[in-house]
């Protein structure tokens, strides 16, 4: 049909986009799976969702879907969303996404439109956190510049007497043999101990996480 409907000229047969459409019947929409708008338009969903957006997350998110993008990629997009730019803030929003993505694998496309639209949503509208995406980054650095710093004895396995003579697991405090579930046992590396990579922002369900931190903080304090 595109070749019957194209333009003559000369000894070549000319395909425009409008001629697409017409045959098609649907409008030719500016995406390149594989080239630069791929990129601009999941950075305008994922920066929209950040920005609380949801009008313009929800047009991004069709803009894409309409254009014929693989909504299991926007599903997987959403996962790596819920907990980089909410977190604890609202950890149901990683379930959310999952179950969004489990429904485009079961129903498809155009089907799946409305469970991602479901999932934008929620997402978008969801308190915002980044501190699990700051606690890892940070603790990755330290990981990579101290690859050989050695586990503690006292949180090491010992299931040889060799690895007891040399002291694997001595100083080892079970935190359920304690009322508060809780010991002064230090788990991080000399050269880090004290560090602190997760600080809650208080956003959502992280003020309770925060709360529970400084009251753990404050028992430990007092063993």
């Amino acid at each position: 049909m595109a070749v019957i409907n194209g333009d003559i000229q000369g000894t070549e047969t000319v395909v425009t986009p409008e001629i697409l459409e017409q045959c098609i019947s649907r409008k030719s929409l500016l995406y390149d799976k594989n080239g630069e708008e791929h990129y601009n338009l999941i950075s305008a969903l994922h920066k929209s969702m950040r920005n609380s957006d949801v009008q313009a997350a929800v047009y991004w998110l069709a803009r894409m879907l309409e254009a014929g993008e693989d909504p299991l990629y926007v599903a997987r997009r959403l996962i790596r969303f819920a907990s980089e730019d909410i977190g604890i803030a609202d950890s149901r929003a990683l379930e959310i996404a999952v179950a969004a993505y489990q429904a485009c694998h079961f129903n498809g496309m155009p089907e799946c439109n409305v469970n991602l639209t479901h999932a934008v949503t929620y997402l978008t509208l969801a308190p915002k956190s980044n501190a699990l995406y700051v606690a890892y980054e940070e603790a990755k650095a330290d990981a990579l510049q101290m690859l050989a710093e050695p586990v503690p004895l006292q949180i090491r396995n010992a299931p040889t007497k060799l690895m007891r003579d040399l002291d694997y697991g001595k100083g080892y405090q079970y935190a359920h043999d304690t009322a508060e579930k809780l010991t002064s046992m230090e788990c991080l590396p000399d050269s880090l101990a004290g560090r602190n990579y997760y600080r809650p922002t208080g956003q959502g369900m992280e003020a309770e996480a925060k709360e529970k931190m400084e009251r753990i903080g404050e028992l430990r304090k007092r063993l």
